[in-house]
């Protein structure tokens, strides 16, 4: 059974996912870092642990949800050691 803070938890981070698949898409297109290293290694390494977490709570919906948030963000950092440039301010 689904209760509704994990329904709430998990619909939120559907939209943080669909955000970050463009996001991901986007960078791999144009072969650039967008996101700094400084922001993505904290937050996959917080929503890992969020994650973990969540699942020692029973809300297996939201866990499974974050875990796919910061797969993504770690991708994001991926993609910033493979392209080595972050968009310099011009």
């Amino acid at each position: 059974m689904v209760i509704w803070q994990d329904l709430v938890v998990s619909i939120a981070n559907f939209l943080f996912v669909i955000s970050l698949i463009n996001q991901v898409w986007y960078g791999y297109r144009r072969k650039k870092a967008l996101i700094s290293k400084a922001t993505s290694v904290p937050t996959f390494i917080a929503l890992y642990g969020m994650c973990i977490a969540f699942f020692t709570l029973s809300l297996f919906l939201s866990s499974a949800m974050i875990f796919l948030t910061a797969t993504l963000w770690l991708i994001l950092f991926i993609q910033s050691l493979m392209y080595k440039e972050v968009e310099a301010k011009k």
